[in-house]
C-alpha cells in the first residue's frame, strides 16, 4: 500500500467504529447528503423521472404482493425457530415465485406471437406495462397432474420479433445520454 491509500476493511473498521467525530465518517455523511439533495431536486424537476420511478415502484409493490401470494402456506408466517428451515422455507417462495413468473412470462410471449401472427402490430410502449405477476389463471387449490414430470419441453425461443429500440432511446435521452436537439 502506497502513502496517502488505506484499504477497505480498514476504512469499514473506522467507518463501523461509530465515532461522528471521524473525519472520514464525517466528509461521507457530508457528500452523502449532497448526493441526496441533488437527487430530490432532480427527482422534483424532472416529470419523466418521476413517472419512471413511479413505474419501477408500483412494479416492485407488485411484486411484493405477488410473491406471498404464491406462496400463501401459514400467511406467509415463518412458524419455526430454525434458521436452516426459515432459509429453506424462503428459497422455496422465491423458486415457486420465480417459477410462476417464468411461466407466465412464457405464456404472454407466446400470445404475443400468436398477435403477431394474426397481424396484430404490437405497441413496444404497451408491451413495457404487462406484469409477469398474473394469479388469475393460477389455481392453488386444486389437483395437479405429476405424469407430465418426465416430458421434455420443446426448446424456448426467446426472440420476439417487436421493436424496442424506440423505448432504448426514449430512456437514454431520459438519462441525458442521447444526442443534443
Amino acid at each position: 500500500m502506497g502513502l496517502g491509500a488505506i484499504s477497505s476493511s480498514t476504512l469499514l473498521k473506522r467507518l463501523r467504529s461509530g465515532s461522528h467525530k471521524n473525519s472520514t465518517y464525517t466528509a461521507f455523511r457530508e457528500v452523502g447528503r449532497v448526493i441526496r439533495t441533488v437527487q430530490m431536486l432532480r427527482y422534483l424537476s424532472d416529470a419523466p423521472l418521476r413517472r419512471r420511478v413511479t413505474a419501477a415502484t408500483n412494479k416492485v409493490e407488485s411484486f411484493n404482493r405477488f410473491s406471498p401470494w404464491v406462496g400463501f402456506g401459514n400467511q406467509g408466517v415463518l412458524a419455526d425457530n430454525d434458521p436452516i428451515e426459515q432459509e429453506k422455507t424462503m428459497k422455496f417462495n422465491a423458486l415457486l415465485t420465480n417459477a410462476v413468473i417464468f411461466h407466465n412470462a412464457l405464456d404472454i410471449a407466446e400470445i404475443i406471437r400468436q398477435l403477431l401472427q394474426e397481424g396484430w402490430e404490437i405497441d413496444p410502449e404497451d408491451l413495457a406495462h404487462i406484469s409477469p405477476y398474473l394469479t388469475e389463471h393460477i389455481k392453488r387449490f386444486g389437483e395437479y397432474s405429476t405424469h407430465e414430470l418426465g416430458t421434455q419441453p420443446e426448446a424456448y425461443d426467446p426472440k420476439l420479433d417487436v421493436d424496442f429500440t424506440q423505448l432504448r432511446d426514449q430512456d437514454l435521452r431520459a438519462e441525458g445520454f442521447g444526442t443534443a436537439a
